[in-house]
């Protein structure tokens, strides 16, 4: 807890608005989604919050971290695309980490989010959350910030790198 008060006290850009005592409480009678945290710390997320969802007023977290999570990169997209994969087979995927986490992946909307609250992966990249037909054609979608700007692009979703890994996204 007090690791997420100082990050969320050192970066008041990312949560515009938003009281640090509405986020202890919250997360004090949610002790799950505290664990949940912890895991994306664990694996160097840096996990922060960014955005209130509208819908249901939960505080929103995502992986901070200024490239993405060191505990997180050499993996390929999904389950489906490491079982594809032949030879020289990557630890694990993108989404069954998340899984096993507890946290879903940053949408391309969210993504660019994250990026208007700071810079990050200037120097990494990270997987997102993939339309079904994209991932059907045996695509997966990745994003980056390069030259100011923030891309969005298309890998097989049976690569991976030691520069790409995954954000996650909890709600609170």
């Amino acid at each position: 807890m007090q690791v997420l008060e100082s990050r969320f006290a050192q970066h008041p850009e990312r949560h515009p608005g938003v009281d640090w005592d509405n986020v202890r409480a919250r997360l004090e009678v949610q002790p799950g989604k505290l664990r949940v945290l912890q895991g994306m710390e664990n694996t160097a997320g840096e996990p922060d919050v960014v955005d209130v969802d509208e819908r249901t007023g939960g505080l929103v977290f995502f992986d901070c971290s200024p490239e993405s999570p060191i505990g997180r990169r050499n993996l390929c997209f999904d389950d489906a695309a490491l079982a594809a994969r032949k030879r020289n087979k990557p630890r694990g995927s993108a989404m069954g980490e998340a899984e096993r986490l507890g946290i879903e992946l940053l949408t391309e909307g969210q993504y660019a989010l994250l990026q208007s609250r700071g810079e990050f992966d200037q120097k990494t990249s990270s997987w997102l959350a993939t339309p079904k037909d994209v991932r059907q054609r045996g695509g997966a979608l990745f994003g980056d910030r390069r030259f100011g700007r923030t891309f969005v692009y298309h890998n097989g979703a049976e690569s991976y790198y030691a520069v790409r890994g995954f954000r996650g996204r909890l709600c609170v």
